[in-house]
């Protein structure tokens, strides 16, 4: 028994290894060249994630399915994921990651426009879609779908519950000393208070919590750089050239090489963005859209702001404090973020704490309703009032407890949530591929899909 926790960490560290990584990455680049470089759209998306299409099919608005995937995305990743990467990986890291973002773009394009494709109305009338339904209906693999939704559950209770509902008690802890049980039964009314109402109230909330935070937090960043504003173009050359230079100077965050800032980097980037996982489209099939191609731009530009705003602005400012403040100790990447923030006056420390409290917290709202959606699949609606009571429970439990073993579990079913997702991405990318060039290069993306003849769940 006490040999498990070792084994269960060991599974991860070669299930993340470089074989997923070159996964994840190759299924980008692939998707990037196949789909014409969707990127180049990413203005449109935005335009698109702000308007209503309110004639539509659909139980949210396209936004409110947005928010709601980057309350579940936006996390500890953005800010402590790119401070272990540079570590870790040395400052070159933080273009590996901003990379990783960019082709990202292409992969969470794919996976929203096949949510919609093949989503279904269940028995309440709600739309449910995602990986499972891809896979039920596109790939004829009822077992593959089954698979997803096993390891989407459990790893839903992991990393998208104890693990955010634990950091946030210590947060609360270290900076006000409030006993972790307190901030348990907290958190447990809060939570409790929104997934009652399923889906619309996890979006309300999110639709008005996502904005705030991200402003709050790329508020802290801007203030930064202003304070280190001789160091910001330094940072940025020293990230250009330490991402493309092989020799190590001996590890540690300056000089790590090339090879382990493309390792480090690259895996954080893909933490952060979760383009490959299968998590987002589950909402992004929810959204009121009159053809798939409209819902995919839209949850395209999640990763866009993700990844290629949010990870990049963390990135130059804490490599801008490491060159600006020698006394910062960057071999520690929790330490680091915590320390480049502590040099805003007053209100540094602050700003950090409540920025890991809202995107922890949203983070558990937005994992809730992946959960929910891959147990209606396994079973029926039914259910999921028992899965929130299991859920709320969770909250609790990990608010109170240590989790090193939970936070290897759901490493580990995260990876295996991307491998029938990668799956259905690449055996179905020529289904992706007829929808893309019919809608969007053909300029037919405000016509009406035909629906599809799939039967309710």
């Amino acid at each position: 028994m006490e040999q498990i926790p070792q084994i269960i960490k060991e599974i991860g560290t070669v299930i993340w290894g470089w074989p997923m990584i070159i996964l994840l990455l190759g299924t980008h680049l692939f998707l990037t060249i196949r789909l014409r470089f969707p990127q180049r759209k990413i203005f449109t998306a935005i335009k698109l994630s702000i308007q209503k299409d309110e004639k539509s099919k659909g139980d949210v608005s396209q936004f409110a399915a947005l928010a709601t995937a980057l309350a579940a995305t936006i996390g500890t990743g953005n800010i402590i994921g790119v401070a272990t990467a540079i570590a870790l990986g040395g400052p070159g890291a933080v273009f590996w990651c901003w990379l990783t973002g960019v082709l990202g773009i292409a992969t969470k394009y794919s996976e929203g426009l096949l949510a919609i494709k093949y989503r279904v109305t269940n028995e309440r009338g709600e739309m449910s879609g995602g990986p499972m339904y891809a896979l039920e209906y596109g790939l004829k693999s009822k077992w593959l779908a089954v698979l997803f939704c096993v390891f989407t559950a459990v790893a839903a209770l992991g990393i998208g519950n104890m693990v955010q509902s634990n950091s946030i008690a210590k947060l609360v802890y270290e900076n006000w000393s409030i006993d972790p049980q307190f901030v348990g039964i907290g958190l447990v009314v809060l939570v409790a208070l929104v997934i009652i109402f399923g889906v619309k109230g996890i979006a309300k909330v999110c639709t008005t919590f996502v904005p705030l935070m991200a402003f709050f937090y790329i508020g802290g960043c801007v203030w930064l750089m202003c304070i280190n504003i001789n160091y910001v173009p330094e940072a940025i050359s020293v990230i250009l050239k330490e991402a493309f230079t092989f020799d190590a100077a001996g590890g540690g965050a300056i000089g790590a090489g090339m090879i382990m800032a493309m390792r480090y980097g690259i895996a954080r980037g893909l933490f952060s963005n979760e383009s490959g996982l299968g998590s987002a489209p589950i909402v992004a099939a929810a959204a009121q859209t009159r053809n798939p191609v409209r819902q995919a731009l839209v949850s395209a530009s999640g990763t866009f702001w993700d990844t290629v705003i949010i990870c990049a602005l963390t990135g130059i400012v804490l490599v801008s404090c490491i060159l600006a403040y020698p006394d910062i100790d960057y071999t520690k990447g929790a330490a680091l973020t915590s320390a480049a923030f502590s040099k805003i006056p007053m209100f540094g420390s602050t700003m950090l704490t409540i920025s890991l409290f809202t995107f922890a917290f949203s983070t558990i709202l937005g994992w809730c309703y992946y959960g929910e959606k891959a147990v209606e699949y396994l079973s029926s609606v039914k259910y999921i009032k028992v899965y929130r009571f299991i859920w709320i429970i969770a909250v609790y439990v990990g608010a109170v407890a240590e989790l090193n073993i939970v936070w290897d579990i759901s490493d580990v079913m995260n990876a295996l949530m991307a491998l029938p997702n990668l799956i259905a991405l690449l055996l179905l990318s020529g289904v992706v591929a007829r929808e893309t060039h019919h809608y969007l290069w053909d300029n037919h993306l405000n016509d009406y899909a035909l629906p599809m003849k799939i039967k309710k769940k």
